[in-house]
């Protein structure tokens, strides 16, 4: 990884030809500028860019943007292998074609023609965490979601038969309706999930960003008529669309109904450019309360699950899971007035052919 400016005259087709063998990609480091000084063939193919261009590129230009200081880290990293420590970490790569994917790096010294160098060894791991962090996600669904909702059922299910008639009877009985109606839509979002893993690779088409949304809208305005929820975009955008897609769009927007205050609830969605990835931004603004910040913590994968810390739902977990099989990203802040705004960063796709809007 270059963590500057390339410098001029650097000697190109450092790396002997017997690592385009390997079954991972090659990446070379001037030891003292930690500058890229030459790639294989494997590598390029992974991060979808030319070795040319690697060596003019820094580290947060190919890097995904949840990185809050991507140089630096890394330059740490290449200056402890320089002193003779390896290190070895995974990253989110920012490939040239604006899918994200996760890599595994391992850093060490090395000599080549009598010059040192830090060579880097990476491993395209982007299943392996999709897999790991699915099994973190039926973790907390299993383990904390669904236990709880079972026990509030139990619990007030054996209170019902021991209670003889009364108004305590009908409030039992309410909640053990909200606790079943909640553990029911929590079964349908894993069952999601489910065929999402399943259709992800076969399943997805390149369409117009706008249409894509307003077939999910469409849908939406059928069940809850009273919302009014508005499209409006400022360019003509493709990005690639699958059932992934369209759930995680329509948890976003019924968050947003249900949670409102109102009676009659807006949603506004824009579909432009995002100024800062190249990608494509559909931005959910809604009028209702704050997302709690546990629901929103829930959501770091860093975060360590506890009793008191996972979240009640799993409409954010699907959201993010389906988006990020997408290659793209998920993003939740306070919207600019009142509110919540939800981001999704989506991998923009050369126009087709046979999908347009002209609305």
């Amino acid at each position: 990884m270059s963590t500057g400016s390339s410098q001029q005259n650097l000697p190109g087709d450092v790396l002997p030809a017997v690592y385009d063998d390997l079954n991972c990609g090659i990446i070379l480091h001037d030891p003292e500028t930690a500058v890229i000084r030459d790639t294989d063939n494997r590598l390029e193919s992974i991060y979808r860019y030319t070795t040319a261009e690697l060596r003019e590129m820094t580290v947060p230009e190919f890097s995904a943007n949840s990185y809050a200081d991507a140089e630096t880290d890394v330059q740490g990293r290449i200056s402890a292998a320089v002193c003779g420590t390896p290190q070895e970490f995974d990253w989110r790569i920012k490939r040239g074609d604006g899918r994200l994917i996760w890599v595994n790096i391992h850093l060490s010294d090395t000599i080549i023609d009598d010059s040192r160098y830090v060579l880097g060894e990476i491993t395209d791991i982007t299943d392996y965490k999709h897999t790991d962090r699915r099994a973190s996600l039926f973790y907390r669904l299993l383990r904390h979601n669904l236990r709880n909702k079972i026990i509030v059922i139990t619990r007030h299910a054996d209170h019902m038969s021991d209670v003889a008639e009364s108004s305590i009877i009908q409030e039992s009985g309410t909640k053990i309706e909200a606790a079943a109606t909640n553990l029911n839509q929590i079964a349908e979002s894993m069952k999601q999930i489910e065929t999402t893993l399943t259709w992800q690779r076969t399943n997805r088409t390149t369409q117009q960003a706008a249409k894509a949304v307003k077939d999910t809208v469409a849908d939406l305005r059928e069940t809850y008529p009273t919302a009014s929820i508005s499209v409006s975009k400022n360019v003509e955008l493709w990005i690639p669309v699958s059932n992934a897609f369209h759930y995680a769009l329509s948890h976003a927007i019924e968050n947003a109904i249900v949670h409102a205050e109102s009676p009659e609830p807006t949603v506004d969605i824009t579909i432009n450019t995002s100024p800062n990835t190249g990608r494509v931004e559909i931005r959910i603004d809604d009028e209702g309360p704050p997302i709690p910040d546990a629901e929103l913590d829930a959501l770091d994968e860093q975060a360590k699950t506890t009793p008191t810390h996972h979240g009640s739902g799993c409409g954010l977990f699907v959201m993010k899971w389906c988006i990020e099989t997408l290659g793209g990203e998920l993003r939740i802040e306070p919207a600019d007035c009142c509110g919540n705004s939800v981001f999704f960063y989506i991998p923009l796709q050369t126009p087709a052919n046979t999908d347009t809007d002209t609305s």
